[in-house]
Order: structure tokens, then C-alpha cells, then sequence
């Protein structure tokens, strides 16, 4: 109901933008495009790993696709695996150059060459997340992840699920999205069972698939039969709590793919939330100055089930309680 929503709010501002053209004598293609009229609207998207990672940076791509399906007369542009900073400010630049209507600088570690580059483009918008500031400069959204919130819910889920009740979780860096769902997952575990052991390991790296391979060997060898983890390093650490039979819990995209028999579900960021109402924002003339975040209360944030998993019932019927309370603000996901 929400996706017919939006594509008719579009739609009538492109016709009244059409009419308001066709009212000053006529259109002028030699512009930016807006995405809602006749020009072709180009988005490009610099991210630090691969975009079919399913998980930060395949979360990014999803959502711009899902919002150029819906929309259509939407250009997409990826640069992918950038992590080296230097690398990704050179794509961010060069797609700036190029005269992309918006540029998307999905990694908070591209902050300060993002602060350096959008004044020097300032009929061009940019966001970058996960973060909360603009810098200042109204050509720049940022945009952020509740990540705590179905981190949460999945640690209720996990402590439910748990027989050994000891718990393990994998994170990268402790910073952003990604210490926000490690701290709600734990809460949500010790909400559910005070008595349960949550064992955390921050690996230090978003991207070595052997340093959290290593990290959930050691969490088993602890005795956890659950486990979660963030970030894109995270297939190492599936790939062993498959082999040892362990439960998992994934964040960002959907991680059903990875394992079907141990994925109990996963948190995915929807961004097609926000980039709608930045697109929107865009259209009217805004270039940038604000803030985004998805939630469980905007649907930007999705708990996703895997169908092939056999959930008992009541733990689903806890998973969906607990998120109404968070929405409704009776449970406080930190």
C-alpha cells in the first residue's frame, strides 16, 4: 500500500511540474533532470564492498534499484568495493564531473572527503551514511539506520531459541550502524533471559571474512548455538555456523541465501524510504540540509523471516509483539 502511495505522490508532482514548465513557454533540457519529467534523473553509488555482498553495501543497491523500478526514468551508477577512502573520493569526484544529479556516498568513512568535495559541486546533491551530519551544506542529506531496533527483536528471537543460552555476536568496527545492532541485539537477549550470556567480538575490520570466521569458531568453541554478527565479513562467520550447525541471525540484507537451514531471519535496511523523500525533496528544489533514518516505525527497517525455517510460533508471536512495542514506544530498544 505504501509503494502505490508514493509512485501517485510522484506522479502528480511530475505533472505539475510539467504544466508549471509548459506555463514558462516551453522545457528546457539543458538541466539536471528531477526524476518525476522527461530527463533521465542519474543517481551513482560509490560503496566500500561488493554490491552483491548481501549486506551493506548490497543494501544500498537493492533499495536505489527497487526505487528506479518503481519511478522508472532513473540512471544507476556503482562503484563498488572502495575501501580504500582515497579510491572511493576519486569515484565520488568523478561521478560530480559527470554531472550526476545525485551522488550517493554509502560508507561513513568517506565523511571527510565528502565535506571536501560538495562545495566544490554545489548544483550536484550528495548523501552519505550512516551518519547524522550534513556539515552544514545544502547540498549534503546524511542518513542513518536504527539498527538497534530489529537487532532487538532478534535478540529476543535468539535468547528464545537458544538452548546452551549462551549467545555469540560478531561486529567489525565498534562504531555506526554497526555498534548500534551489536548493543540492541544484546539488550534484546538479556530483556528476554537475564540468566543468557552474551559473548561480543569486534573483530576490527568490516571486511576480513578470516578474522570473523575465526571470531565465530571461537564463540562456538564457547559454547554459543547462536550467533549474529554485522557487516559484510560476516559470510565467514556464516560459513562456519553452518558447518557446526549453529543458528544465525543476519542484518542489513537478507542473509537467507548464505545458509538456508541455520538464517532464522534478518533485519534489511530498506533506503528506498529515505531516497523517496529525498528524490521528493529534490524535485522541490532542496538540494540537501537534512537528516534521514530508517526505523521500524517507517518500514525502513524490515524484520524478514526465512520461510524454509522451521519458527516455532510462539517465538515469531514474540518477535511481532516486541516489535509493535518498539514502534509504539512501550519497549525501549536503547
Amino acid at each position: 500500500m505504501r509503494k502505490h502511495t508514493r509512485t501517485m505522490r510522484w506522479l502528480v508532482l511530475g505533472a505539475v511540474l510539467a504544466i508549471a514548465a509548459a506555463a514558462c513557454g516551453g522545457s528546457d533540457d539543458s538541466g539536471g533532470g528531477d526524476g518525476g519529467g522527461g530527463e533521465t534523473f542519474r543517481i551513482a553509488i560509490v560503496a566500500p564492498s561488493a554490491s552483491n555482498d548481501l549486506a551493506f553495501t548490497q543494501s544500498i543497491v537493492d533499495a536505489v534499484n527497487r526505487v528506479k523500478d518503481e519511478r522508472g526514468n532513473i540512471e544507476v551508477a556503482v562503484t563498488d568495493g572502495t575501501f580504500v577512502v582515497e579510491d572511493a573520493a576519486a569515484a565520488i569526484r568523478d561521478y560530480a564531473s559527470q554531472g550526476y544529479d545525485l551522488v550517493i556516498a554509502h560508507g561513513s568513512q568517506y565523511g571527510g572527503s565528502l565535506q571536501e568535495i560538495a562545495p566544490e559541486f554545489p548544483d550536484t546533491t550528495f548523501a552519505w551514511g550512516t551518519a547524522a551530519d550534513t556539515f552544514g551544506l545544502d547540498n549534503v542529506y546524511a542518513y542513518e539506520a536504527a539498527s538497534n531496533e530489529g537487532g532487538y527483536v532478534m535478540g529476543v528471537m535468539g535468547a528464545m531459541l537458544s538452548k546452551s543460552k549462551v549467545i555469540g555476536i560478531i561486529g567489525p568496527i565498534e562504531v555506526g550502524d554497526a555498534k548500534l545492532y551489536v548493543d540492541g541485539y544484546a539488550a534484546g537477549v538479556e530483556a528476554e533471559d537475564p540468566g543468557a550470556t552474551v559473548n561480543i567480538n569486534y573483530t576490527g575490520s568490516f571486511s576480513d571474512v578470516g578474522l570473523a570466521s575465526e571470531a565465530a569458531q571461537a564463540q562456538i568453541a564457547a559454547g554459543a548455538d547462536v550467533l549474529t554478527g554485522t557487516a559484510q565479513m560476516v559470510v565467514g562467520a556464516v560459513g562456519v555456523a553452518k558447518d557446526k550447525g549453529v543458528l544465525w541471525f543476519g542484518t542489513q540484507s537478507n542473509q537467507t541465501s548464505l545458509a538456508p537451514e541455520i538464517v532464522v531471519a534478518s533485519q534489511v535496511y530498506h533506503w528506498e524510504v529515505i531516497l523517496d523523500q529525498i528524490l521528493d525533496q529534490i524535485a522541490a528544489g532542496k538540494k540537501g540540509g537534512e537528516t534521514f533514518k530508517i526505523d521500524l516505525a517507517n518500514d525502513g527497517i524490515v524484520i524478514e523471516y526465512n520461510d524454509g525455517f522451521d519458527l516455532p510460533a510462539d517465538v515469531k508471536q514474540k518477535a511481532e509483539e516486541t516489535i509493535a512495542g518498539i514502534v509504539d514506544g512501550s519497549i525501549d530498544a536503547g
